[in-house]
């Protein structure tokens, strides 16, 4: 199949599919593919510093690429394709996507219901802790580290001055508004460089 850029189409998430809508915020260039280059330039785009940008362009990219190119060879580019993310879906996590990549607004209500005791609409560091351990599957590193990192490198760029991660801003993470949103905000920080 060739990839929409060859053929001039740009690639469009499905409405319904939040995890495709997340992981498209990163197809800089949106023909449906997110290579290595672009998972860098996604994580500079929301404010991540140039360490954790590579780390995580080599990282997910090479944890995901062959999950979600089924039936392909190996590719050193490794490529993600969008429109089978759901295929890489990790264990240890929050169940908020189902197998296809959809929303469960119950389980994403769960979190918040289970975890968030001291503010009912926001986690503490400690509540987050407190999530990811009861969302640990036994015998699944790789999920949990997965898990840990998302969550971590989240409540990193979006904690308020209290140190609280807001039920409205996990849920833009969920469905990638949140991405645009910080891109955004950090765009407008940059100083604009005169000719």
């Amino acid at each position: 199949m060739a990839s929409s850029i060859s053929t001039g189409v740009k690639f469009v998430p499905e409405e319904d599919n939040f995890l495709q809508r997340h992981v498209a915020f990163f197809d800089r260039n949106k023909d449906g593919i997110v290579y290595p280059s672009e998972t860098f330039q996604g994580f500079r785009a929301i404010g991540c510093g140039y360490l954790l940008s590579a780390v995580a362009s080599v990282f997910i990219n090479i944890g995901l690429s062959s999950k979600t190119r089924p039936g392909k060879g190996f590719s050193i580019s490794f490529p993600i394709e969008v429109k089978n993310i759901h295929l890489a879906k990790h264990g240890s996590d929050s169940g908020v996507y189902d197998k296809d990549g959809r929303f469960v607004a119950s389980k994403f209500e769960e979190i918040f219901a289970k975890h968030a005791h001291t503010h009912r609409d926001a986690l503490t560091n400690e509540e987050l802790k407190e999530l990811l351990n009861a969302n640990k599957e036994p015998n699944d590193r790789k999920g949990s580290i997965a898990a840990y990192t998302e969550w971590k490198i989240l409540h990193y760029l979006c904690k308020d001055k209290n140190g609280l991660l807001h039920k409205d801003t996990v849920r833009a993470a969920y469905d990638g508004s949140l991405f645009e949103k910080l891109e955004k905000q950090r765009s407008s920080k940059t100083p604009k460089k005169h000719p």
